[in-house]
């Protein structure tokens, strides 16, 4: 989440862009009918994965209520049982060298770079999915079920605390206790196994945090308007950059002080009735609702954390940033910012996208993650 903590606001209760252009031209009527065709499917497909999604959480709430005690399987680390790349120079930043869009909508699939790459030639089509701050797995149902049908395995996994992970929020008092359900996952991956990380919003830094423990375990990583830090720079320092743009966020906060008013805050929760302007502000009315049933607080000490990343670790993982230019969390000069001090291998930009893409663009982001997964 896109914080930026003011004790006067305080509530007590570089690279290859890839860029949304229209790039194709002279389409035949025939094609343009596809495309409605297209939309009018994709649609149809977000209502039945919607359906679905709503069911297991009715039933899940109904196993609560007659106390029950489960693992739902859709978004623990326990989702998909497991079954060496070089790190490529980063591509100069130079608008010549600058691909056609992947999401641009006047693209069929078959135009899609690297379409001819199979799954079983990859080195991992195993997705992690890491969700960011008071968010939960939960958020990603689209994505996952988008790649399943590709026929990729997806493990979206739900840190401490959060989705259904019965930790309470206000006694995470550090960072690596916060990723333990994401580090404790790809410890048990067996060496031979690699994963691509995918990391949103806060989600960002937890991937960092996994990428230095177990470099070898992740072929790359997408940071998804997700925060990207430098070596000793905590979340806040980078949230922290936001100058004026920050003023729905800090509307939007409110402090919990589980250890009382004299010790700091444990957890932030975000005032429900701003949350489609800051985080889904392009999002269907259906997901808002999904969110703000489901949203927990964001556990504060892990924010103020400084990563400590080395280049023979963190550095050694293949890195890329999707960019979500509509975002009222963390705007996309922030985004910016961050992409410029630690440049990624290739950057995307997903065009009308709020801070949430698995909601407001699921199929474009859907094909950029099988994009990256296909860059050799």
């Amino acid at each position: 989440m896109g914080l930026c903590f003011s004790r006067k606001a305080v509530k007590t209760k570089t690279s290859n862009r890839i860029s949304h252009h229209s790039a194709v031209t002279g389409v035949s009527s025939s094609n343009r009918w596809t495309r409605i065709r297209s939309t009018k499917k994709d649609k149809l497909e977000d209502s039945v994965i919607h359906e679905r999604a709503l069911a297991a959480a009715i039933l899940f709430q109904q196993h609560l209520q007659n106390g029950g005690d489960v693992q739902f399987d859709r978004s623990t680390s326990l989702r998909c049982p497991p079954s060496n790349g070089r790190k490529q120079a980063a591509l100069p930043r130079s608008s010549s060298s600058r691909a056609r869009s992947l999401t641009d909508p006047l693209l069929q699939p078959q135009q899609l770079l690297n379409q001819d790459v199979k799954l079983d030639d990859l080195e991992t089509n195993h997705f992690v999915l890491v969700h960011g701050g008071g968010f939960g797995a939960w958020c990603w149902y689209k994505t996952i079920s988008l790649l399943e049908e590709g026929g990729y395995r997806v493990t979206a996994i739900d840190l401490t605390g959060s989705g259904i992970h019965s930790f309470d929020t206000n006694s995470i008092t550090n960072l690596s206790q916060y990723v333990e359900p994401l580090t404790g996952f790809l410890e048990k991956l067996v060496d031979t196994e690699k994963v691509i990380l995918v990391g949103h919003d806060f989600g960002g830094t937890c991937i960092s945090s996994a990428m230095e423990l177990f470099p070898h375990k992740v072929s790359k990583a997408v940071f998804v308007a997700a925060t990207m830090l430098t070596s000793e720079q905590s979340t806040l320092d980078m949230l922290s950059q936001k100058a004026d743009s920050d003023d729905l966020m800090r509307q939007a906060q409110i402090f919990r002080y589980a250890n009382g008013n004299t010790h700091p805050p444990t957890a932030i929760e975000l005032d429900k009735s701003l949350l489609r302007d800051l985080l889904f502000n392009q999002s269907p009315a259906k997901d808002v609702s999904l969110a703000s049933v489901s949203m927990r607080p964001i556990p504060f000490a892990p924010v103020l954390e400084k990563l400590s990343l080395s280049d023979k670790n963190y550095g050694s993982v293949r890195r890329f940033y999707i960019e979500t230019p509509e975002d009222n969390a963390i705007p996309i000069t922030l985004q910016e910012t961050m992409i410029n001090k630690s440049p990624p291998e290739r950057i995307f930009r997903l065009k009308g996208s709020d801070h949430s893409p698995f909601f407001s663009k699921p199929h474009a982001l859907h094909k950029l993650l099988v994009e990256i997964s296909k860059i050799p």
